[in-house]
């Protein structure tokens, strides 16, 4: 037996109380099933630290809408949900609290005391976001919960890099890398933002030695690092310099000598010619510093001070030196001149300061062997991107790719596990943690200080959470995994090193989909931000209009790989929604009798029309679904429960439902029933909370859960193409009646004599029943066309694509007043139009207006035009 609905739709107490009851019945777990296909997503993990945003909750919408989709079209789906350790998020967070709280560093604690607080930070704070998502209703595996340093994969990670290290895939060097002073750790190349910076070009005098007076001129943007010049390198096929390659020039305010050398890296065109070298703060430099065996000088500390050795400019800033050396050398006649210079500048992904490329000893991963095969699954379709545009984004990045600097100086995360030997100087690297150097047998041994970027282990997600390295039942069956969703800002940091782990590690791409998504924007497209204010909180919306609501307008205004506009009003619009299916549903609730939920034997032409409706929406949406179009999957179901459903099928009805035949009323109460239960089906991955609340409410099983029911099909028997052209026609000429009976305001209660000029007779003599009471019409006429009453005084007409509907206006409205009403506004509007007209007449206006006024003016003349010429015709026809 059917329940009752309360009058209003709360979400706060329905959403809290559906997902609980979820959880507890075991809901969202995943279970192995061998007569099942697998289908199976992972959750970009979120900082432990973190707070939902709106890019989380886009991120988690899509995802969700995706597995409750699957699971209900009987797939064996896993969400394995999760959270990331996010070293330097992490850290640094963990610093500025004990800075803030204690006045302490990392270093007054020590190494071990520091990482007992970041865990107990990890515990306070870490399951925060996890309970912000619940409220989201997505339906992870709850009990599949992984964390990045968590046991397993922990040794997912040691595993992977020692089977690198072995195959010569990892190695240590000395090599130019990007460094963040602020955070004081390297950053691999997709950790460095570029943005295009003003700044000055410096040209600089090097004298030659030995001649007195000749100099070579260089130029430089960053004159801190001159100090570390090891060359000056000229174009062997210059001309300008032939005579001086192989001699020396001085380094200015240091007195160094340093050698003139001809190199093919040097372009004749730009500047001078001549380049100065600092092998050890530039990455183009250093590999002409090798080849031409110049010394490499580092002037950089960590901190991004110079050091020691170099008078009054050790310990300064870089920025501050850079102001002293340019002061010293225009004061000592070596500067030239000074040039604006626009340039790109790698800054911090995290922290946004400038970023300084220095030789530091580090660790790499080689990447031109394992780029082979991550390129080859995606030129060769294994995996795709949605949209397609994106794979070119991510070859491009993988053909260029450089070797990937995984070391950093922190320490959370996964600490490298290798082993220097303090008495043979060898290095063990192993999977467990060693007592000995496998060298020399020494004890002395001590363990590397750095730790791995966060996106190492973020790379073995797909396979790591399943239990790899270990053969487990997880991993066996639910790897490789189907979609992957994730925003297109994180193609190079994530999803390139996911598909080259799993391709080298496991034999197979990780996913077959990329789906990617844009950013979700302010209401005036810019980005949201800490800095702009113009954040919006997730929580506070979904408190505000409902999860569903939110949900529903992140994934309507939603394409592949576009970025969305985030609009509150739409929330309100969508929360207008859950509140019409609401009602309808009460509507239907309270007009239930039956306690079972099937189609009678008998159908009505109105019947017929809903179900064929219904019927072509199933495989049309399915079909959007799985090409990931779900925003325009979504349109197609508010679209349907709106306009057919709602507007038009329950006003169908209740004639029938409030009639005294008996079995009239059970058969729309049947119909009536089984259609909102299969809408609810199609409308639950969206809005999972309404719809399962409304369907507890619908004749079913004990016991059981939508969110578990099977996902509607197409049948055959339903498609009932000729009812559902009869219908649309007769809900076309309702509406252009209703129309015109609003123009003229007339009330329902008024009701006229309907003809009906028609080659349709047959659509329209049956529909009369309806269109007396739809389109409150007291008799209805069906003629044929060249019987219609045209040019009959006193009559109105309206047009759709198959009839002339006639009307007598007297019937709708008193003639004299309606006259006079009519060219009252005949002539306010012809006068509105004049003013106009004599505005957008005068080149003054036109040319001294912004467009967009100027533009808008014409617009509104426009309508006007239209406006009077329709008045006109109500003028003629009331004549």
């Amino acid at each position: 037996m059917s329940k009752e609905l309360p009058k209003a739709y709360d979400p706060k107490e329905v959403e809290s109380r559906v997902y609980e009851a979820w959880e507890k019945n075991g809901c969202f777990e995943a279970r192995r099933d061998p007569d099942k296909k697998p289908f199976t997503i992972v959750m970009p993990p979120p900082n432990v630290t973190g707070q939902l945003h709106m890019g989380h909750a886009m991120d988690c919408t899509l995802q969700d809408i995706l597995i409750r989709f699957k699971r209900m079209q009987g797939y064996a789906a896993l969400w394995v949900p999760g959270t990331d350790h996010a070293g330097i998020a992490t850290q640094i967070k963990v610093e500025e609290d004990l800075r803030e709280n204690e006045g302490l560093t990392r270093y007054d604690l020590g190494r071990e005391k520091f990482l007992e607080r970041v865990w107990e930070w990890k515990n306070k704070y870490g399951a925060r976001i996890v309970e912000q998502q619940k409220k989201l209703g997505v339906s992870c595996d709850w009990s599949r919960a992984r964390f990045t340093m968590d046991e397993g994969l922990s040794k997912a990670v040691r595993h992977v890099f020692v089977s690198l290290y072995d195959k010569g895939l990892i190695y240590k060097g000395s090599r130019i890398i990007n460094w963040c002073p602020h955070c004081v750790t390297a950053l691999s190349d997709a950790e460095v933002e570029y943005k295009d910076k003003p700044g000055s070009l410096w040209h600089i005098r090097y004298p030659i030695q030995g001649e007195e007076g000749r100099y070579v001129v260089v130029a430089t943007t960053r004159p801190e690092t001159m100090l570390g010049d090891t060359g000056v390198a000229v174009n062997p096929n210059d001309d300008r310099y032939r005579d001086i390659v192989g001699k020396k020039c001085i380094l200015p305010l240091v007195g160094r000598e340093m050698p003139i050398v001809a190199d093919e890296y040097v372009d004749m065109e730009f500047g001078t010619g001549c380049v100065k070298m600092t092998p050890a703060h530039d990455p183009n430099d250093f590999e002409v510093g090798q080849r031409q065996h110049l010394e490499t000088i580092r002037v950089l500390d960590d901190n991004g001070k110079v050091v020691e050795g170099y008078g009054k400019y050790s310990g300064m800033d870089r920025y501050e030196a850079r102001k002293a050396i340019v002061a010293d050398l225009e004061e000592q006649g070596y500067l030239v001149k000074v040039e604006p210079h626009q340039h790109n500048v790698g800054t911090c992904y995290r922290c946004h300061n400038d970023v300084e490329p220095l030789i530091s000893a580090q660790w790499f991963v080689k990447m031109e062997p394992l780029a082979k095969e991550a390129l080859r699954v995606v030129r060769e379709g294994e995996t795709r991107f949605v949209p397609d545009r994106f794979s070119k984004t991510y070859v491009n990045w993988m053909e260029n790719v450089r070797d990937w600097c995984i070391s950093r100086q922190l320490w959370w995360g996964h600490r490298i596990p290798a082993w220097h030997c303090d008495d043979c100087g060898e290095m063990t690297v192993s999977e467990t943690d060693p007592t000995e150097c496998c060298h020399c047998h020494s004890k002395n041994i001590h363990q590397e200080e750095d730790v791995l970027d966060t996106w190492f282990s973020s790379a073995l997600w797909p396979f790591s959470t399943l239990g790899w390295p270990e053969k487990t039942e997880d991993f066996e069956y639910f790897y490789p995994t189907d979609v992957l969703v994730t925003g297109y800002d994180i193609i190079f940091f994530w999803v390139a090193r996911m598909i080259f782990s799993g391709c080298e590690h496991t034999g197979k791409a990780p996913f077959h989909t990329v789906l990617i998504h844009g950013l979700v924007r302010d209401d005036k497209g810019r980005k949201m931000s800490k800095s702009l204010g113009n954040g919006v909180d997730p929580l506070v919306v979904a408190d505000q209009y409902g999860a569903d609501a939110l949900r529903f307008n992140l994934v309507t205004g939603n394409s592949p790989g576009n970025d969305m506009r985030f609009l509150p009003e739409r929330c309100e619009a969508m929360r207008n929604f859950a509140n019409k299916i609401w009602n309808a549903s009460r509507f239907v609730l309270m007009n239930l009798t039956i306690d079972r939920c099937e189609l009678p034997g008998e159908l009505t032409q109105e019947d017929k029309w809903i179900l064929s409706k219904l019927n072509a929406l199933i495989p049309d949406m399915t079909e959007n679904m799985d090409r990931y179009e779900l925003g325009v999957a979504a349109q197609k179901i508010y679209d349907f429960i709106w306009d057919d459903f709602c507007d038009w099928y329950i006003e169908f009805t209740k004639a029938r439902l409030q009639g005294e035949n008996a079995q009239a009323k059970e058969q729309a109460q049947q119909v009536l029933c089984y259609v909102l239960t299969e809408t609810l089906k199609l409308l639950h991955p969206f809005m999972p909370f309404i719809t399962e609340e409304i369907w507890q409410a619908l004749p079913h099983a004990e016991g059981e859960f939508l969110m578990l029911q099977k996902w509607p099909e197409h049948r055959a028997d339903l498609a009932f193409p000729g009812e559902e052209k009869a219908i649309d026609l007769i809900i076309d000429a309702t509406r252009a009646v209703r129309t015109k009976r609003a123009e003229l305001n007339v009330p329902p209660s008024k009701k006229a004599h309907l003809t009906i000029a028609t080659l349709e007779s047959e659509v329209f003599t049956q529909g009369i029943p309806l269109l007396k009471r739809l389109a409150y019409a007291s008799e209805v006429t069906v003629v044929s066309p060249d019987a219609a009453p045209e040019g009959a005084k006193g009559q109105i007409d309206v047009v759709t694509h198959v009839a002339r509907i006639f009307m007598p206006l007297a019937e709708l409205v008193d003639l004299e007043q309606e006259k006079k009403r009519v060219e009252k506004e005949l002539t306010q509007r012809k006068n509105e139009l004049a003013g106009l007209e004599a505005r957008l007449g005068n080149p003054n206006f036109v040319s001294k207006a912004p467009a967009q006024v100027v533009q808008g003016q014409r617009e509104r003349a426009e309508t006007l035009r239209a406006l009077i010429a329709k008045l006109e015709e109500s003028a003629a026809s009331l004549a």
